[in-house]
């Protein structure tokens, strides 16, 4: 165990970051009342580890549980990234009904536009190292709803930047998700915790340091076993 040092991911938080401005308006679903929707997004491949049609039928549970579900909160749903369930994701939320307020736009090169086009956050995996998805949508200023799964738990801090549900569970990813709509001073509350603990503790530069650390720690170490002391390790 002395010899192992854990070192998670790091996140571009220049790259990705909140903005101030109405990029909602600029999605397809978007108009009318650009400014009134409420984007539940996710970033992954659509295939079966990450499971996004836990995520489709949250959204579709959250639909028939908020009173005036599209109109009055406006909701909306981006599943960004391709993949062989992205069909039959979008035939689902079809023959639900949904399709205007649903957009499955495939592989993209602009997701930190995106995600700043989101209001909440959804990773629905079944498996997870440390996600980088989840970094940049901390890195983003979002809100975090997220399986309970692999190394996810060591990013999202529960009930401060987001909330753990367990998977293939889209009744609770469905209340977690509510939470969210219905209170936008939390919405805000948890992403503005989120950019910060990307900052302090997933930033790229940390990372980077870290592992600087790691070979400083080592050639250290090998100098001082080696015949006279002066002789560094190769």
């Amino acid at each position: 165990a002395e010899q192992i040092t854990t070192i998670r991911n790091g996140v571009d938080t220049a790259r990705f970051r909140p903005t101030e401005e109405a990029t909602v308006s600029r999605l397809p679903f978007a108009a009318p009342g650009a400014s009134e929707c409420l984007v539940i997004g996710t970033v992954g491949r659509m295939e079966a580890v990450k499971d996004p049609m836990t995520l489709a039928r949250a959204f579709v549970e959250l639909i028939s549980r908020v009173p005036g579900g599209r109109k009055r909160l406006r909701l909306r749903l981006m599943m960004v990234g391709g993949g062989s369930l992205r069909a039959t994701v979008q035939d689902y939320l079809a023959r639900a009904g949904l399709s205007d307020i649903v957009w499955l736009p495939g592989a993209r090169d602009d997701v930190p536009e995106l995600l700043r086009a989101m209001h909440v956050f959804v990773l629905p995996s079944l498996a997870e190292g440390i996600s980088n998805t989840i970094l940049e949508a901390m890195a983003s200023g979002l809100p975090v709803v997220a399986t309970d799964v692999g190394g996810t738990a060591e990013l999202v801090a529960e009930d401060k930047t987001g909330y753990l549900v367990p998977p293939e569970n889209p009744l609770a990813m469905a209340d977690a998700i509510r939470r969210y709509a219905d209170d936008a001073d939390l919405r805000s509350r948890h992403g503005a915790n989120a950019r910060l603990r990307a900052e302090r503790q997933f930033g790229i530069d940390r990372m980077v340091e870290q592992y600087l650390n790691v070979y400083d720690e080592v050639l250290l170490e090998r100098e001082r076993v080696a015949p006279g002391g002066a002789q560094r390790a190769k």
